[in-house]
């Protein structure tokens, strides 16, 4: 799949989140259980969803191959009380770089693969901090979309 590079500037997006040290490689075995805290939590608030979709914020190592924080979060309306392990977080706003990817989830990877190639080739600086919005799911992985988007310095 070819990826289509967009540079805009985007605003911040409240999320409700659980942030977790995940160590390389991690994020499959750490994202469902995080996930189900904050849809528990979600639901149980009258009008603080409504209709928006899961996001990973991934928070960059200074070294590579530590541990990195991960909000694994949904998008909400706007501000609440967090319960101590579900909390206000949000996506960071300003300079981003950011593709569109259609198909299986273990290909995501290549969306990855095509912003640092664009950010190597233009020269540009990531801020350390990527994200995933994470589409609507449904019966056909071929139709699956995720938004991965970078932070630039």
């Amino acid at each position: 799949m070819g990826y289509d590079i967009e540079i805009q500037s985007v605003a911040s997006v409240p999320l409700a989140a659980v942030r977790r040290q995940v160590p390389p490689g991690g994020v499959a075995t750490a994202w469902r259980p995080a996930l189900d805290l904050v849809w528990t939590f979600v639901r149980a608030q009258a009008g603080l969803w409504t209709g928006g979709h899961n996001v990973f914020v991934y928070w960059h190592p200074a070294r590579p191959g530590e541990p990195m924080a991960v909000d694994f979060g949904v998008e909400v309306t706007g501000p609440f009380h967090g319960d101590g392990t579900v909390q206000p977080a949000q996506t960071p706003g300003g300079r981003v770089a950011s593709t569109r990817h259609v198909g299986p989830i273990d290909r995501l990877g290549e969306a990855h693969a095509a912003i640092e190639a664009w950010r190597s080739e233009g020269g540009e600086v990531f801020a350390g901090v990527s994200w995933e919005t994470y589409g609507d799911w449904g019966d056909d992985p071929a139709t699956f979309e995720v938004r991965v988007t970078y932070l630039l310095a």
